[in-house]
């Protein structure tokens, strides 16, 4: 299992900002691994809704169907799965001053079968990668 953690303060609202990141298919916006991300199941957003998503990150291309588990007002949770990976993505709100929100996000990859040798450099990957989400978050947040 590889997990990636950043803590972090944009200078928006933590009504703006979860409403926003609430709604996956916004990661192509911000995830620098995410290409195309599309909500998949009709209706309003909520627990059990679905987004694929199609990533590529160093090369290698994947497509994994992201369900929303967790909607609350300070936190929501999605896992995404394929046959080789699971994925949760867990981002976690509070507010941090006039105007400015705290997020804390989590992601946490495991993979299946032969994958899992590829743990040790995954590691690695999905650090360069957690670096990068930060200020490309925070851009996109904060431009709203």
């Amino acid at each position: 299992m590889v997990e990636v953690r950043r803590t972090f303060v944009v200078r928006k609202p933590i009504d703006i900002v979860v409403s926003y990141l609430r709604d996956f298919a916004h990661a192509q916006h911000w995830d620098p691994g995410t290409q195309k991300c599309v909500q998949s199941t009709p209706g309003p957003i909520g627990v059990g809704t679905e987004w694929h998503n199609e990533s590529k990150l160093f090369g290698i291309g994947t497509e994994l169907t992201y369900r929303m588990m967790e909607d609350q007002p300070n936190r929501v949770v999605f896992q995404g799965t394929n046959k080789t990976a699971r994925s949760v993505d867990d981002l976690s709100f509070a507010t941090s001053g006039p105007d400015s929100t705290e997020i804390t996000y989590i992601a946490d990859i495991t993979f299946n079968g032969a994958a899992k040798l590829a743990d040790p450099l995954a590691k690695l990957a999905f650090e360069r990668v957690g670096n990068q989400v930060v200020p490309t978050m925070t851009e996109v947040l904060e431009a709203l």
